[in-house]
This record gives C-alpha cells, sequence and structure tokens, in this order.
C-alpha cells in the first residue's frame, strides 16, 4: 500500500507539501473548500433553490436536472458542492485526489460560467456606447471566470510532477 501512495506521489503534486510561491496555492485550495461548503449548503434552502432555476432550466449543460423539481436540482447541485469541497480538502493530504476534486471544480465553474452566456436577459450585447451590459445576474456569474481559473490553476499545479516526468524521459 504504501508503495502506491509513493507511485502516486511521483505523478501528482500537492501544494501543502511543495515549497516557496509553490507553497501559496494552499491558500486558494482553501478558499475554494469554503466557497464549496457555503454554496453547497445554500441549495438546501428554498430561496436558492428557487433562485438557480432560470439558470439551470436554459442550460444546455444541465437541463436536465429539472427533472428532480427545483428542490431535487439544487439538492444534486448542493451534494456535487459539498463532495467537492470534500475532495478538495482530502486533496491537501492525497495528491490524486486534489487532482480529482480540482477537476470536479473546474468542471463546476465551467458550466456555472457558461450560465452568463445561455440565459436570457443577464447580458445585453450592443454597439452602442455600453457594449457590454449585464444586470446583478450578469454581475454575479461575470465572477466566477476567476474562480473557474483559480481551480484550473489547482488542477495543473496538481499534473506538474506528472508533467515533469514526463519531460525527464525525453
Amino acid at each position: 500500500m504504501n508503495g502506491g501512495i509513493s507511485i502516486m506521489r511521483d505523478y501528482f503534486r500537492i501544494a501543502e507539501d511543495g515549497s516557496g510561491s509553490y507553497r501559496m496555492l494552499a491558500i486558494l485550495r482553501w478558499v475554494m473548500v469554503l466557497i464549496f461548503v457555503s454554496f453547497g449548503i445554500q441549495k438546501f434552502t428554498p430561496q436558492s433553490a428557487h433562485g438557480i432555476v432560470q439558470y439551470i432550466s436554459n442550460s444546455p449543460f444541465v437541463w436536465w436536472l429539472s427533472v428532480f423539481g427545483e428542490r431535487g436540482e439544487a439538492y444534486v447541485l448542493g451534494t456535487i458542492e459539498l463532495t467537492t469541497a470534500a475532495l478538495l480538502a482530502v486533496g491537501a493530504f492525497i495528491p490524486v485526489i486534489s487532482a480529482l476534486g480540482s477537476l470536479l471544480a473546474t468542471g463546476t465553474f465551467i458550466i456555472t460560467w457558461s450560465f452568463f452566456f445561455t440565459t436570457p436577459g443577464v447580458v445585453k450585447w450592443s454597439f452602442s456606447t455600453d457594449p457590454i451590459a449585464w444586470n446583478l445576474a450578469g454581475e454575479f456569474l461575470y465572477k466566477d471566470i476567476v474562480l473557474l481559473c483559480v481551480c484550473l490553476v489547482l488542477f495543473l499545479a496538481s499534473l506538474s510532477r506528472m508533467r515533469t516526468s514526463a519531460e525527464g524521459r525525453t
């Protein structure tokens, strides 16, 4: 068993085991854990469940969640977000889980950020003096590009040993 962990550490990496500026990525991990826990818990409230209906029903990626009903679709998303938080937290100790958690987090924010473009009325594109105008929902969704990038950085950083090992063989 210990040999398997050693092999995994040859291919995957976690910030908590790093040094220098790489170790600072651990801050991003724990901030993302906090964000996913808080967003996940919110999905179990009636207000949040009602608030995400417009995004889900217009999404080409998660429209099918509506088969669970308003509360059910929120419960599914909340469970995914809490699972993502748990994977990111455990990933601080197990490198392959770090890669898995950050990949799931990246996928979550890709889908969430797509709502910016797929939800009617969020953005109004024009050639006027205000070429991109969005409402409060648009402002809320637009910031997710930063969270998407944070998760992508965590994912790529967790694979750096794998890339380094592959480059060393060429």
